[in-house]
């Protein structure tokens, strides 16, 4: 289904429940989103972010902006990044992704994308990053994660910086939350572009709270975190083309 083409179509979600899990603070753009296609919006935080301050990190981000390869790994290490410093370089930029990439292009930088997977994995096939041996690349993001990036651009050679310019962390959620998880129709969509978001729900909900969270339908970013959300306990779980925004709905809309 392209999402783009239906976009006028305000009964698109025909009343479904979308259950919204990006990081606090940030869901209210995708809320929205359902709400004008026709849907429930519920907002359940997979994840909290906080800023990383000081004059060394803005000092480290700066040294970074003058290496040869920029890695932003999501929009939050954009954003973040940005309230530290102006994102002025000349630098070869690349994205984890077309919303990153588009993020990035708020602030008046083009930057090159995987051309498959919208994740680490389809960025590291990017003919352009086959070989670092000796380049300065400085990799923009958030402390933990799964290390993929990090362990391979040392592997191909490549001087690296790490630059943590946020900390992803656990959120918490209120009664509300909880009551409305527990009343989801077995029809609801639970969007999921995070495997530490996922994590985070099934390690911090009351566990007959996910429980019936799993009941309704996964709609997963990527195979590999359909994997996760079927062995978290989901079930019934549908495929998007990528973590954005118009792919995500597109899958929830699938009867």
């Amino acid at each position: 289904m392209n999402l783009r083409r239906s976009a006028l179509d305000e009964h698109l979600l025909n009343g479904r429940v979308v259950v919204v899990t990006r990081p606090a603070g940030t869901g209210s753009p995708l809320a929205r989103k359902v709400r004008r296609l026709g849907g429930q919006a519920l907002l359940l935080p997979g994840l909290s972010l906080q800023a990383m301050t000081g004059t060394e990190v803005a000092a480290t981000l700066q040294q970074a902006l003058a290496d040869e390869l920029l890695v932003f790994t999501s929009p939050a290490a954009v954003r973040f990044a940005a309230r530290l410093a102006p994102l002025a370089t000349r630098a070869q930029v690349v994205a984890v992704g077309r919303g990153t990439a588009r993020a990035l292009g708020r602030h008046g930088l083009q930057a090159l994308v995987p051309a498959g997977s919208q994740d680490s994995e389809g960025l590291l096939a990017h003919p352009a990053l086959a070989d670092l041996g000796g380049r300065r690349v400085a990799l923009i993001g958030a402390p933990g994660g799964r290390g993929v990036l990090c362990a391979e651009f040392l592997a191909r050679g490549a001087r690296l910086r790490e630059v943590h310019v946020y900390r992803r962390g656990a959120p918490r959620w209120q009664r509300r939350q909880l009551e409305a998880v527990m009343q989801l129709p077995a029809e609801a969509r639970v969007l999921l572009s995070s495997a530490e978001a996922l994590d985070n729900l099934r390690q911090g909900l009351p566990a007959d709270v996910f429980t019936h969270l799993c009941r309704a339908v996964a709609v997963a970013s990527s195979d590999r975190l359909a994997v996760a959300a079927r062995e978290a306990g989901f079930r019934r779980i549908e495929v998007a083309d990528s973590a954005l925004s118009e792919n995500l709905l597109a899958a929830a809309a699938r009867s």
